[in-house]
């Protein structure tokens, strides 16, 4: 299993580098599949989700000089013969999952059938999550209630054992402080990292590794 967990994008060298060292081979060789499904539930989500896919929002994601990349839309899976997305989702070198709401994202992976295919995707391709595309992965999930899914639905995966707090200090999330964070891991029974947009976590099987040129901060049980 190969992640890739970001706060925000690929935004400096090193975390550039460990993208390349997990992919094997150079980002202009390797091809992608965005899924920008998490976004729609925030205001703004279709334009944001627009930027995100130009590179002319934020750091760069889906603008990196691909060898090809493709969008993989989770609402419009379910609708459509498994033939026409699991073979070209298998054969994809990575997968970029953009932020939002994790709840609403979860429920798309669930209902669409790529949760089930994760663990086969996993065994040879990368996993790089932003924001909440990092968090479903882990034991813990946030949302902002802008659907109709009910309020006590599950908001991660939970295939890594620990939780992920993206964003810290970060001036258009006030509520995202050094001081807050730590209150809220102080809630989940589980380790907690809080990581700035300068920081990723890079998990290659069951070695944790933090790639970072930011600031960030472990919080254990």
């Amino acid at each position: 299993m190969k992640l890739l967990l970001t706060s925000a994008g690929i935004s400096n060298p090193s975390i550039h580098n460990a993208l390349v060292d997990l992919l094997g081979k150079p980002i202009s060789e390797a091809s992608a599949l965005f899924i920008p499904t998490a976004i729609y539930a925030i205001p703004n989500g279709v334009n944001i989700a627009r930027q995100v896919i130009c590179g002319s929002l934020g750091d760069p994601f889906c603008d990196l000089g691909w060898k090809s990349l493709g969008l993989l839309e989770l609402t419009a899976l379910p609708s459509i013969k498994q033939e026409l997305w699991v073979p070209m989702l298998l054969e994809t070198d990575a997968l970029l999952v953009g932020g939002g709401d994790c709840q609403y994202l979860y429920y798309w992976m669930k209902q669409s059938g790529l949760a089930d295919l994760l663990p086969l995707f996993l065994r040879k391709a990368v996993y790089v999550g932003l924001s909440a595309g990092s968090m479903v992965m882990t034991r813990f999930g946030t949302t902002y209630g802008n659907h109709t899914l009910p309020a006590e639905s599950d908001k991660s995966l939970g295939l890594i054992d620990f939780a992920l707090h993206p964003h810290l200090d970060h001036k258009w999330f006030p509520e995202n402080s050094l001081a807050n964070l730590e209150k809220l891991a102080a809630t989940i029974p589980v380790p907690s990292y809080a990581i700035d947009d300068q920081t990723a976590i890079k998990v290659t099987d069951g070695t944790i590794e933090i790639v970072s040129e930011g600031h960030w901060k472990l919080f254990k049980l």
